[in-house]
């Protein structure tokens, strides 16, 4: 006999919430750490540094499309489910991609319990919850029809209501079919709209009402650990590009990726700022060829201590 939909939400939110965390590891916030841009990313998966350790992480409960037909029948699946050709959901998935890497240039937080996400990259990837300054990535993505709700086999420990944020999940969802906006839209053109009045959006941590911040512990090794629900204050001091200043790179420890995503230095002036160390400080990046004392060293420069 076929489950109803109700009863078979009612055994995924049970799942969801019951099953523990693949990982049996404390939940840890991240904070401070960079974007990577690499060919891999996407909307749901991308590659971060922290304190000069790089992570690839994985959102919980959404699914992007993917950016490249590569595998066939994960597009088509995507297509059907969005009801729009396989052109189309590429259209999205790339959409999602740079919808995500435009929120995480800003500061913005990871949560984590190490909980393994699979996938194809040789290094290990992560399920995590990534929390913007304007609210829960994840929940951004789908009210903007950049992704889906997708529980997969992502079983968060640690939560008191995970089955509360599937659902609202959900409730996102169908108001971005409402809408017609991102993926919903696509047959309408209006692929690119975004979400009316945005409800994921309200700058408030929703972290506060779900986690156990007794389970939250630091991880000095990696990152900073911070309290759930200390999302850094927009009146934080930014560097140009909007990072808070607690986020700046030590010219003497920067890692070549975090060197490489600063905006006015690329592979080779990387190269050069490690080969010249060790500086007496970041004033010293004058006396690296191909930076100088011009407008090159005045825009990198807020982005070091």
């Amino acid at each position: 006999m076929k489950l109803t939909k109700r009863w078979l939400l009612i055994f995924i939110l049970a799942g969801v919430a019951t099953v523990p965390c693949l990982a049996s590891a404390p939940w840890v916030t991240l904070q401070g750490g960079h974007y990577l841009i690499k060919r891999p990313n996407d909307g749901d998966s991308f590659h971060v540094s922290v304190e000069g350790h790089e992570y690839i992480f994985r959102l919980y409960f959404v699914d992007a499309p993917e950016t490249s037909a590569e595998f066939r029948d994960r597009v088509e699946e995507q297509a059907g489910y969005f009801g729009v050709t396989v052109d189309q959901v590429l259209q999205v998935g790339e959409l999602a991609k740079q919808f995500t890497r435009e929120k995480l240039t800003d500061s913005f937080l990871v949560r984590t319990c190490w909980e393994d996400a699979g996938g194809r990259s040789r290094m290990q990837r992560f399920y995590a919850f990534v929390q913007t300054r304007t609210g829960d990535l994840g929940e951004q993505l789908v009210e903007n029809g950049l992704a889906r709700t997708h529980p997969a086999t992502a079983k968060p420990e640690g939560l008191t209501s995970a089955a509360a944020e599937w659902k609202n999940l959900i409730k996102l969802e169908h108001k971005a079919k409402r809408e017609k906006v991102g993926g919903w839209g696509a047959n309408e053109e209006r692929i690119t709209t975004r979400a009316q009045q945005p409800e994921s959006e309200k700058e408030i941590d929703p972290f506060d009402k779900f986690f156990h911040p007794a389970n939250e512990t630091p991880v000095k090794a990696v990152a900073s650990a911070v309290k759930v629900g200390t999302t850094p204050l927009p009146s934080e001091e930014t560097t140009p590009s909007g990072f808070p200043a607690s986020t700046k790179l030590d010219v003497n420890a920067a890692s070549l990726a975090e060197l490489e995503n600063v905006p006015g230095i690329g592979p080779s002036i990387a190269e050069r700022i490690i080969d010249a160390r060790p500086f007496k400080s970041a004033d010293d990046l004058q006396r690296v060829r191909g930076i100088g004392a011009g407008k090159r060293y005045e825009k990198i420069r807020p982005f070091f201590n």
